[in-house]
């Protein structure tokens, strides 16, 4: 296959799988060498065994971040500080896009960014929805369950001293029905602690809440 037909077949699609090359009667060899190949001259950026993105001046469409976590690893949604700081619940420029996942825990480093991910059971995978990212869309958590997968997550996350230092702004735009809804979905005292602090915080209460 000859460069050329790549774009036309990729098209406006930001990323591409290996597997759309194999259709037909074509030797998976010869798809693997030519990917390889064109890596290597830097037409393509390769972001993991099989996931493909076209390479600048090529690409049509520039790949979000959050659309590439959703393809790293399947069940998964972007989550923890990268989600918080998508809706400006803390200050923080984050270099690192985060996830949750069913997954293994892993970390990537991909020539378009790296990529964390945290594992949660099964039953913990809920609290997320499809964001539109203008030309694109991925899979986040919303604000409350973004919170609660870091709480959750972060030894000690429950803890007064660690919610202030997430100097959390914004938080008009967290539900607190819908928070306490999730953290009771968790079945941890460690959750349902944390909304008490998160909620002593929203009204300005500085002062350390009383360990339950």
């Amino acid at each position: 296959m000859e460069f050329e037909s790549l774009l036309k077949l990729i098209g406006d699609d930001p990323v591409f799988k290996s597997s759309l090359l194999l259709a037909g009667n074509i030797n998976p060899q010869i798809v693997r060498l030519q990917l390889s190949r064109w890596v290597n001259s830097s037409r393509i950026y390769q972001l993991r065994r099989g996931l493909y993105s076209i390479a600048p001046p090529y690409q049509k469409v520039k790949p979000h971040p959050f659309l590439i976590a959703n393809h790293l690893q399947r069940a998964s949604y972007v989550s923890l500080q990268s989600a918080l700081a998508y809706y400006a619940l803390i200050p923080e420029v984050v270099n690192i896009t985060t996830s949750v996942s069913t997954g293994r825990p892993e970390r990537l480093e991909t020539p378009l960014g790296i990529y964390e991910f945290r594992h949660l059971k099964p039953d913990l995978l809920f609290g997320y929805k499809m964001i539109n990212l203008g030309d694109q869309s991925a899979f986040v958590a919303t604000p409350e369950k973004a919170l609660l997968d870091l709480i959750y997550l972060q030894p000690g996350g429950d803890s007064f001293g660690y919610l202030r230092e997430l100097r959390m702004q914004n938080t008009e735009i967290l539900d607190i029905s819908i928070l306490r809804e999730f953290a009771t979905k968790f079945k941890s005292p460690k959750l349902q602690k944390a909304v008490k602090g998160i909620l002593q915080l929203m009204v300005g209460e500085t002062e350390e809440f009383e360990e339950l």
